[in-house]
């Protein structure tokens, strides 16, 4: 299993992000998926076919794509853990850019090879530059704010479950496969990968609405932990049961099936689209009611489930 050794000083310092080009990485491997899971099919149905137009219409940038992502791996180039979180996507593309086309080409054939012809030539950072913008722009960028805080939201609640019980509770659900083993080791994959020396260094986590998540480094001292967003990503994700919606009506209960975990205001307004007066109001009602528990955390306010909450769910659940 791989593991990264961590000492009490890289755990002070050690960040949670977000990350704009973390995001389109997370949604080109959607995109290229097949088989996307449930919660993701509804955004990839909308985009995918103007993905694969574009890729029928540059050779080049579809054997990029095929060499750079495998099911278990993705080439170094395209993984770099920004210099701090929240960078726009321009900023964190100038590593990328500044790549010569024989650093990408060894990263594409550590992923897959033989590399094919098309990979030859030169230009293959600017075309992937040019994808990664694509996806961005046309399927990411309008939507970013409400992302954005379903990601922030869920940094508020690992920051706030962080300080209440301990990095083993953070990170267990973190991403498949990952556990705080103790002792200054943090498992980050079951396959047998070498361990990796953070000793020195510095660590951030990313939260992005991706399937698995990965491991990124810009060696020697800087590495990222990409892991899946527990928070909504399609309306379709939002239902509640029918016993349930009939006792509370329709947003008190999708509002409550949210809050499972801990999930800020800012949170439900970004997935609902109901106004902040009106979450509040309902997140009061259910307060009130004995449903929601609440804690502020920084400037966030988090919701969760009451034991009530978790019966009440249960009950109203087909099964």
């Amino acid at each position: 299993m791989a593991i990264f050794l961590v000492d009490a000083e890289v755990l002070a310092q050690t960040r949670f992000g977000t990350s704009q080009l973390t995001e389109t990485l997370g949604a080109l491997n959607i995109l290229r998926r097949g088989q996307p899971l449930p919660w993701h099919r509804v955004w990839r149905d909308q985009h995918v076919d103007a993905f694969h137009s574009y890729l029928d219409g540059d050779p080049v940038t579809a054997a990029i794509v095929s060499h750079a992502i495998s099911s278990s791996w993705m080439a170094d180039f395209l993984t770099v853990p920004p210099a701090h979180p929240n960078m726009t996507l321009d900023d964190e593309l100038v590593v990328l850019e500044s790549l010569p086309d024989e650093r990408i080409r060894h990263d594409l054939a550590q992923v897959r090879s033989p590399l094919p012809p098309a990979l030859r030539g030169p230009g293959l950072a600017s075309r992937t530059a040019a994808l990664l913008r694509w996806v961005w722009q046309h399927t990411i960028e309008a939507d970013w704010p409400r992302r954005q805080s379903v990601l922030r939201a869920d940094v508020v609640s690992r920051i706030s479950r962080l300080g209440r019980d301990g990095w083993a509770a953070v990170i267990d659900d973190m991403r498949p496969g990952m556990r705080w083993l103790g002792d200054g080791r943090l498992q980050i994959d079951e396959r047998p990968y070498p361990p990796f020396d953070l000793r020195g260094g510095e660590l951030t986590f990313f939260a992005a609405h991706c399937r698995g998540g990965w491991v990124s480094w810009r060696l020697p001292d800087r590495f990222g932990v990409v892991y899946p967003v527990t928070g909504i990503f399609t309306e379709a994700s939002l239902g509640a049961p029918d016993p349930l919606y009939r006792l509370l009506g329709k947003a008190r209960s999708r509002i409550l099936v949210q809050a499972a975990e801990p999930v800020s205001t800012t949170a439900v307004v970004a997935a609902t689209g109901l106004s902040l007066g009106t979450v509040g109001g309902h997140l009061r009602v259910l307060t009130d009611a004995g449903l929601l528990e609440k804690r502020r955390s920084g400037r966030e306010v988090l919701y969760w489930w009451t034991d009530t909450a978790r019966a009440l769910v249960a009950g109203a659940s087909p099964g």
